[in-house]
């Protein structure tokens, strides 16, 4: 369960300088926990300041000599890209949990909606999705493809038999289709939105409010779907 920090604080307070984060002292670090100590430490400053600047002033503020830094990551598209696997792990069991059919549609949704909202409501995931959006072309681009195919088309054709609401016979009317998973979806993404870039408070119980979203959800995107697939009335006519 989440729970809000500092409520009602400025998003910039909540961000402490990532200099010297977790630096470990007193002894000679393995290579495998060096690298691991640089890439936290870039995923905190990736989420406080964003992703311009070079690497010798990334070096700088991670703790580290520019020459290390370049031991480990041999350019800074390089530890961005080991960043993005670190920050954005993917749990394949929510896939199994959005297509299982043996539940419920609305607690297949709440489930997977539940456990996808207590990874990704992180202030260090949702900062460096934001920076990214703005900033690093093409990050974004994979993670949200992901999203299309394993969550967005699934939510889809589970809609679509729960309620025997016909497919879309043309890629033009899929789209539309999409735009409405998306409600639901930028409405759990949102919430991290509300408290690491604006910082203002949200609910305490996330799994409460998820299953709120989940039950809005279901009692309109169904009949909206059966709506965009009925056929138009002159269409009705002219077969007459």
């Amino acid at each position: 369960m989440l729970k809000p920090k500092r409520a009602n604080q400025p998003a910039a307070a909540k961000s402490a300088p990532a200099t010297h984060v977790g630096v470990t002292v007193g002894r000679r670090l393995a290579p495998e926990e060096r690298e691991q100590q640089i890439v936290a430490k870039a995923i905190e400053h990736f989420a406080t300041y964003g992703f311009s600047g070079s690497t010798r002033e990334l070096a700088r503020e991670i703790g580290v000599t520019q020459p290390l830094l370049y031991r480990y990551f041999p350019s800074k598209d390089a530890l961005i890209e080991r960043v993005y696997q670190e920050v954005y792990k993917w749990d394949s069991a929510w896939e199994k949990q959005i297509t299982d059919r043996t539940v419920p549609l609305k607690e297949r949704l709440s489930r997977f909606y539940r456990s996808y909202a207590h990874t990704i409501l992180q202030r260090e995931w949702i900062r460096t999705f934001i920076f990214a959006g703005l900033s690093r072309e093409g990050i974004n681009t994979k993670y949200l493809g992901k999203l299309r195919e394993r969550v967005f088309l699934p939510v889809l054709r589970e809609l679509r038999a729960a309620y025997d609401i016909p497919s879309p016979t043309h890629e033009s009317q899929l789209e539309p289709e999409i735009e409405l998973i998306w409600s639901l979806h930028a409405s759990i993404f949102y919430i991290g939105v509300r408290k690491w870039v604006y910082g203002l408070s949200v609910p305490e119980d996330i799994d409460a409010l998820v299953d709120r979203q989940v039950d809005a959800f279901l009692n309109g995107a169904p009949a909206t779907l059966k709506r965009m697939r009925a056929i138009p009335r002159a269409t009705r006519r002219k077969s007459a």
